[in-house]
C-alpha cells in the first residue's frame, strides 16, 4: 500500500524519529526520477546509479539541515544536479583519447521507425552543442517537466535568468535542428 504522507512529512519523520521506513519511501519515490535525470545528463548507466546513491547518502548526511516548511523536491534535485556537475568536472579533468559519445543509456524509442530514431539522435546531438547551463535548464524543464521556479532553486539562479537561458536554448536548438533538417 502506498504511503500517503507528503515528501515533507516523510522527511520530518525521518529526521525527528529516525524512521528508516520513511527514508525508504522517499528513495522509492525519488530514486527512479533521479536515475532518469542522471542518465540523461551523463549518458552512462553506472555513473547515473552512482549519482542516485550519492544523492541519498548526502540527503542522509545533511538531513538535519533540511528546513521544516521547505519543499523536499527542489532540495533533493539540487543535491543530484550538484553531483552531476561534479561528475562533468571530473570527466573534463580526465584525459581521453576519443571524442565518441557513449549513448547506450540515451533514451531511444523501443519500437519506432528509423526516422524517429534519427530524429531522436539529431535532438541529442543538438542538445550536446548547447552550453552546459542552457542544456541543464532545457533538460530540467522539458524532460523532467520542472517549473522554472524550481529550476531556479536547483541551479542557484533567479527565475528570470532561468527563463532567459531556456529561451536562448530553445532558439538555438530550433536553429540547429532547422539547419540539420534543411
Amino acid at each position: 500500500m502506498a504511503d500517503e504522507r507528503s515528501d515533507e512529512e516523510l522527511m520530518r519523520t525521518y529526521v525527528e524519529d529516525g524512521d528508516a521506513a520513511a527514508f525508504r519511501v522517499l528513495f522509492e519515490r525519488y530514486g527512479p526520477q533521479l536515475l532518469r535525470l542522471a542518465r540523461r545528463h551523463l549518458r552512462n548507466e553506472d555513473e547515473a546509479k552512482e549519482i542516485v546513491q550519492q544523492t541519498f547518502f548526502k540527503l542522509h548526511g545533511a538531513r538535519n539541515d533540511f528546513r521544516q516548511g521547505s519543499r523536499l523536491r527542489p532540495w533533493i534535485m539540487t543535491i543530484a544536479m550538484n553531483l552531476v556537475r561534479e561528475q562533468w568536472r571530473k570527466r573534463k579533468r580526465r584525459k581521453t583519447s576519443s571524442m565518441d559519445v557513449d549513448d547506450r543509456a540515451a533514451p531511444m524509442p523501443e519500437r519506432g521507425s528509423i526516422e524517429t530514431a534519427q530524429r531522436a539522435q539529431m535532438l541529442r546531438d543538438a542538445l550536446s552543442k548547447l552550453p552546459d547551463t542552457q542544456r541543464e535548464v532545457v533538460e530540467l524543464h522539458w524532460f523532467q517537466e520542472q517549473p522554472f521556479k524550481e529550476i531556479a532553486e536547483i541551479v542557484g539562479s533567479t527565475e528570470g535568468a532561468v527563463r532567459v537561458r531556456a529561451h536562448r536554448a530553445y532558439n538555438r536548438l530550433r536553429g540547429l535542428l532547422e539547419k540539420e533538417l534543411a
